[in-house]
């Protein structure tokens, strides 16, 4: 409280205590005690109005002394164990977390990570992924605008997220201290393996294995691809000090229907510590076949050329440019799209009434739409001679598939004759028309389906100008494309809307995420948000049996079953309200990928500890490292002082008191007759 307020406080008391006197103790004719009692009342409630004018304050010096945090990041995952360092890993953190001068001079905090990053004091070196680069991420977040060092004990073998070595704050000093042993040992490793999910029946489909070899002589290594007791490709690899990698191609037969599931294997005379790295499993899922898809087409037009390439990116689709009077059976086709017909496509339409096939029909300026209302129920058409250009409007509440809206409304006009078009029946609308700024609420792109077949309308020509528009949009064909295949997905397939709607892949690797996603619609077909879905997984091996709730999310419901055994898994997808049910099954691939290791990331480690102006350290340095760390004058503790203002009073409560006062010295006066 500064010297001012305290003299206007003494001025204050002066001041209620000579009018309180003057009123009730100096004018009074009798002094009696009720006068010094009103004297006081009113000394108390002056003053009290005093107070509130001047406010005063107390004000509070107080220091604290802030040191710089340092955080000890220790790797949890399982690759510390793996390569025996698990009991090093806590000996060194204990003797870093432990040591006094440390504890004096920094504010030492403790963290652990693998695939996520927390606070702990318990190690139980099981993560099932390394993330080195979530660490640098949380500690830019925690320790925000300070200057401090971390301590990283870690082999460096990333197996998820982005390169480390850049990802952590250059102001900031890291000092990794390896774990493992630094021992170049013999090894042979499957690096990486790439292949395609899908192969078509009676097809070949290739596979590029990358093998890589540490080790200080030549060895001939032999490489085997196999599925069961069967053996598809036998080769012999030599490798050498000069020769540390080498890519295999192979070509393997997919001869048979569903998810096959095959083994590489890369082996020698040598003896080596890590076989485990030597054998990986790969699943291909074989696909019976292509969907064919004839556009039928009495014109040339570059709308043609364009669905044609955009369907043909999915390489299960087969698409053929014909002309009406071209085609010999419909038999030999999935799918038809009708470009704008006319009279000559009678035969066509007839033929199809029999073999019942979904279609996709496009309309322009050169369709013939008396002929089109003849030969189909699901739209009526009323068109003039004149052209007209129709802009698209996205319809959010189109639910018949997952369709994102590629911006439709940028998109330029498609151009069709100027008429009215109604809808007969049971359609749904994705695309409505609009005439440059006028909605026409009439349909653009209509999708139907009527007693099991399907049908599709887009009503207008010039759709290659929407191809070109999304590639100048995106630099990518693909969101069109993408677009183009969720219509013959719809056409190619002519089972009914399911209610429940299951998502999940045929195959998983051991470690990585196991999400099962899935939708529940109602009767119209709507998202049901108070849907109770739950998953029974069972293994087919053990018999053991796990049961899950799917959690809602955003327009869908969804499960991770992260945890489980390597293996062949069914499941069964329950709504609880309706008993509607979704069985299906998928494999859990046997693959470590915390076991591919023999020795630590030197290279990285130190190249990290570069980038930050750090050193890296073995794990029988640490005592230089602890000395690093206290000798370093840029770390310091630093003493802060806060003033800290507080109001004497509560003026809530002091006007309360005042008003006590001030009725009670009323209600003296009234009762004593001096009012």
């Amino acid at each position: 409280m500064t010297t001012n307020t305290l003299l206007l406080l003494l001025l204050s008391l002066l001041i209620a205590g000579g009018l309180s006197f003057f009123q009730y103790i100096y004018k009074a004719k009798n002094k009696s005690k009720v006068g010094w009692f009103l004297a006081f009342l009113r000394f108390l409630s002056i003053f009290g109005i005093l107070m509130l004018l001047i406010n005063p304050i107390l004000t509070k010096n107080t220091f604290e002394t802030v040191k710089t945090p340092l955080p000890i990041v220790v790797d949890n995952s399982s690759s510390i164990s793996f390569l025996n360092a698990n009991e090093k890993a806590l000996e060194l953190y204990k003797r870093i977390q432990l040591n006094s001068d440390l504890k004096d001079k920094f504010d030492v905090q403790t963290y652990q990570f693998s695939d996520d990053f927390e606070p702990t004091e318990i190690f139980d070196f099981k993560g099932t992924q390394t993330n080195i680069d979530v660490v640098a991420k949380n500690l830019k977040s925690i320790y925000k605008n300070t200057v401090y060092p971390t301590v990283l004990i870690t082999d460096g073998n990333q197996t998820s997220g982005n390169d480390y070595v850049y990802s952590f704050d250059p102001l900031n000093k890291v000092y990794p201290v390896i774990l493992g042993d630094t021992t170049k040992l013999f090894d042979l490793k499957i690096n990486q393996l790439n292949v395609n999910k899908y192969a078509f029946h009676k097809n070949k489909f290739p596979v590029e294995v990358f093998l890589q070899y540490s080790g200080t002589k030549s060895v001939t290594a032999d490489f085997v691809i196999s599925q069961g007791n069967s053996v598809f490709s036998t080769q012999s690899i030599t490798l050498s000090p000069s020769k540390k990698t080498a890519t295999v191609p192979v070509l393997l037969p997919a001869d048979k229907i569903g998810l096959q599931v095959f083994k590489v294997t890369i082996s020698s005379k040598e003896k080596e510590k890590n076989t485990y790295n030597n054998t990986k499993n790969f699943a291909v899922e074989v696909i019976d076949q292509k969907t064919n898809i004839a556009i039928i087409s009495a014109i040339n037009h570059p709308d043609l050329g364009a669905m044609k390439r955009a369907i043909e990116s999915n390489v299960q689709r087969k698409v053929i440019i014909v002309k009406p009077n071209e085609i010999k059976t419909l038999q030999d086709y999935n799918v038809l799209i009708l470009y704008q017909p006319t009279t000559e496509f009678k035969t066509i339409f007839e033929s199809n009434k029999v073999a019942g096939i979904n279609t996709f029909i496009i309309t322009g300026n050169n369709t013939d739409f008396n002929f089109l209302n003849q030969q189909q129920d699901n739209l009526s058409f009323k068109m003039s001679g004149q052209k007209e250009e129709y802009l698209s409007v996205f319809n959010k509440q189109f639910n018949l598939f997952a369709a994102d809206n590629i911006g439709f409304e940028d998109l330029p006009p498609l151009q069709n004759a100027f008429g009215t078009v109604t809808t007969k029946g049971v359609v749904s609308v994705l695309l409505s028309s609009k005439i440059r700024t006028i909605d026409t609420n009439a349909p653009l792109l209509v999708f139907a389906e009527n007693q099991g077949r399907r049908a599709t309308y887009l009503l207008g020509e010039n759709s290659w100008k929407w191809r070109l528009q999304t590639h100048v949009n995106n630099q990518s064909f693909e969101k069109y494309d993408v677009f183009m295949d969720k219509i013959i997905q719809f056409l190619a397939s002519n089972n009914s809307k399911k209610s429940l709607v299951v998502e999940h892949e045929s195959f998983y690797n051991s470690g990585e995420a196991i999400e099962i996603t899935a939708q529940y619609f109602n009767k119209n077909y709507e998202f049901d948000e108070k849907a109770r879905l739950t998953i029974t997984v069972k293994n087919t091996e053990t018999k053991q049996t796990k049961n899950y709730d799917l959690l809602k999310g955003n327009n869908s419901y969804k499960v991770n079953l992260d945890g489980l055994k390597a293996g062949s898994h069914t499941f069964t997808v329950k709504e609880l309200n309706s008993k509607t049910t979704y069985s299906s099954s998928f494999e859990i691939l046997d693959f470590d990928i915390e076991k591919q290791f023999v020795n630590p990331d030197v290279e990285k480690l130190t190249q990290l500890a570069g980038q930050t102006q750090g050193k890296a350290y073995f794990s029988d340095q640490v005592d230089v490292l602890i000395k690093t760390l206290l000798e370093n004058e840029e770390y310091k503790t630093i003493q802060k002082s806060s003033v800290t203002k507080t109001p004497l009073i509560n003026w809530m409560w002091l006007l309360v008191l005042i008003s006590i006062l001030l009725t009670t010295e009323w209600f003296v006066r009234k009762h004593n007759g001096l009012l």
